[in-house]
Formats: C-alpha cells, structure tokens, sequence
C-alpha cells in the first residue's frame, strides 16, 4: 500500500495489541514504530514525525489524550494524523477527544478492514494537507520574491526622485525685481510634471509648466529629457535659446519652441507620450508677456487689485499632430501682477463631493492666500488648501504642479 503515509507509529501499554496491530500494518507495506507508553511516544515524535500515529486511549502515566496534545504543541511542518483507539463511545468523551487534537478514532477490538477503511481516509486527508501545505509554501516563497523585487523597485524609484528633483534644483529665482516660484508634488515616487525658468540675460526671463500624459515611470523619463531640452543650466542644449554673433544667447519665441519640442516627439517613432505646456517669455523691462499655450490649463491672471482672469485659446498638445502651427497670446503685466501657471491635478482634484474642483474653486484657493505673501509661501499655502479640501478617500490622485512669476516693475 503506497500514498501519502509511509510510516506509522503504534502507541500501546499492551504488546499483544500492538504485535496485532503492527502485523496488519506490515502486512500492508507500511514503514512501523512502536512505543510502549506517551513519553516514549513523544521522543520518537521529536526526532521525526510520523505519518500516521494509531495510539490507545488508556495507558499508564502519560494517556492517549496528553500524549495528542503534547504532540499538537510540537513545532513541526510536518502533520501527522492521529487515530485513537478507545473503548469509550460516549459522545461527550468522542468530543474531548477531538479537541485534544485528534482526527479520528477507533472503537477496540479493531477490525481489520475497518482499520484499513480509515488509514484510506487519513491519507486523502494528509495528501490534500500536504498539497495545500506545498502550495503555501510557493505562494510564501512567491511573495518573499515579489517583497525583494518590489523593495529593490523602490529602491530604484527613491532614487529616480533624486534624479528628477534635480531637474528642479531650485524652488525660486529672482531676476531684476521679479520673483519666480516653482511648485512639484507628485502623486507617487516619481511623477509626469515638470516646471522650469531659465534666464538667458538681463531682463529676459523664461518660464513654463509642463503635464506628460500618464503616470509613472515612462511619464518621469520623458520628463528627465524635456528637462534637457529646457535645460537652465546648459543654453547650447536648450532648445527654446539660440546664439546670436557668437557672445550672447537669445530666447525663441514661444511658439517657435513648441514646434519644435513637437517636431522632436513626432520624429520619435515608438513614443506614444505627448505632453500639454503653457510657456511664457516676459521682457522685464515693458511687462510684454508672450505665451504659448498647447492643451494646458488656462493660466490665471491675478492683477494688483486683486481681480483674476484666465487668458489663453487652448491649443493642442504637443506630440499629438505633427506640423502644427501654435499661436501666441500676448499680455502686458504692471506691477504688482502675478501669472499662475498650474497643471490639471489642481483642477480636476477630486473633492468629498466627488465633483472635481475646477477654475472656479482654483480661484477660490488663490483667494485664500493672503496677498502679502511671498511666491514660495503662496504656492505652499495654495497646496495645503488644495489638501484640505481634496477627497479623503481618494487622495492625490494626480501629479501637482504650478509655476508662479511676480512681476515687479522694471
């Protein structure tokens, strides 16, 4: 007889009964062990764990009972199934019985097919314990894969939030008398926003905001490269500069760089990103702002006196069609104004309603900033706003972003 249990052990003060019982055992191929009491049951059972255990109830010193619970206590991976062999028949005794730990029983005398019958059932109840014990032990082992791999991911995500926080080293930058301030708060590890300014010169100042579609990994990538097409350090390699008589370096117009920037993405076969801009250029010494706008957010206009208005026709997104002409909106700033440029996580956050924010809580968000702030301390004040009002169940389900320029005068 060949399955699921090789070794048996036979527990009885009795040798007669067990000569019986292990003679019927060998008889049906089984590996037996006997022992003449519970303690020495259990030392067999702590050096190596049965399969199958036939033990009697009624013995000296340590009993069938104590000698089941004493074993269920072992720490051990192994299962071994526990017939006991009784006189007894009440049920209130069958019940002890059980909850001692035992599987089965068998009423003495035994009966030789009836003693087969049960092995027969312990050993489909011990392959399917031991089926189900190998599966847990892969899904464990699955799981410790999936935690290394998952922890090194991380890992590589923590540092990929380095490399990107250096596209933005820094939060604020003065140029003459006016003040830009930069806002960056993915929603995850990495994110697909990016914000930026860069200065070629006195008086001359660019600035942007810029949403990749998705999330994620691909999205922070195709930021790492815009970041070195508008690179603030570099103007060789920034794409919205060019040289002019080899001393000084010139800014494009915007809507020439967003043509550009487009003509890149399209040229790129197998990149199926595009990005929305809002990219603005402002002569400091005038206030002449020229934007180009390409399926970003309208940006916000907040004059002097208070009063807020969005300005821009929209555009399309850049990487989507290719050979298309952007248009430029152009605004004269006085001072005092200040021009938001923000990305869609501000204004499709969902909020405890379920509804999303939209222009018209943006407004009320900046109006909840006190006015005599600096660039910095309003975009903060403006994120925690934004927090407060955000669906709790949900969360930041998007990347935030803004660019804030304070327009000082000449």
């Amino acid at each position: 007889m060949t399955g699921s249990i090789r070794r048996v052990l036979v527990v009885d003060d009795s040798r007669l009964q067990r000569r019986i019982l292990v003679a019927s055992l060998k008889k049906w191929g089984f590996d037996v062990v006997e022992a003449d009491s519970g303690a020495s049951a259990m030392e067999i059972c702590q050096e190596e764990a049965p399969d199958l255990i036939l033990s009697d109830w009624m013995m000296p010193g340590m009993n069938g009972l104590e000698f089941c619970r004493n074993l269920r206590k072992l720490n051990t991976d192994d299962y071994s199934y526990f017939i006991l062999l009784t006189s007894k028949s009440e049920k209130n005794e069958i019940a002890e019985g059980l909850h001692s730990g035992a599987d089965d029983f068998l009423t003495k005398p035994v009966n030789s097919d009836e003693l087969r019958a049960r092995i027969s059932a312990g050993e489909r109840i011990l392959r399917m314990q031991r089926e189900l014990s190998e599966k847990n032990r892969i899904v464990s082992e699955t799981l410790d894969e999936l935690q290394r791999v998952y922890d090194a991911i991380d890992k590589d995500l923590m540092q990929a939030r380095k490399i990107q926080e250096s596209l933005v080293p820094e939060l604020h930058g003065t140029f003459g008398s006016s003040d830009v301030s930069l806002l960056l708060k993915p929603c995850g590890h990495i994110g697909g926003d990016l914000v930026g300014m860069f200065s070629p010169g006195v008086n001359r100042l660019g600035f942007y905001s810029i949403d990749v579609s998705g999330h994620g990994i691909t999205s922070a990538m195709m930021t790492a490269r815009l970041g070195g097409y508008l690179s603030s350090t570099h103007f060789d390699q920034n794409v919205a500069m060019e040289q002019r008589f080899n001393r000084y370096y010139a800014l494009k117009s915007p809507e020439e760089v967003a043509g550009i920037l487009n003509a890149r993405l399209i040229a790129d076969t197998g990149i199926e990103e595009y990005f929305t801009m809002a990219y603005c250029t402002v002569d400091l010494r005038s206030g002449l702002l020229k934007m180009v706008q390409a399926g970003h957010p309208h940006p916000l206009l907040i004059r002097k006196d208070g009063s807020t208005e969005f300005i821009g026709q929209g555009g399309v997104p850049v990487g989507l069609v290719p050979d298309i002409a952007y248009s430029r909106e152009e605004v004269v700033l006085e001072k005092g104004d200040r021009l938001l440029l923000y990305s869609d996580g501000f204004t499709e956050a969902r909020l405890e309603s379920g509804e999303m924010l939209d222009d018209e809580g943006l407004i009320d968000l900046v109006r909840k900033c006190d006015g005599g702030q600096s660039g910095q301390e309003f975009l903060d004040e403006m994120y925690w706003n934004l927090t407060e009002v955000m669906s709790k169940e949900f969360g930041m389900e998007d990347d935030v972003s803004a660019t804030l320029f304070e327009y000082n005068g000449a």
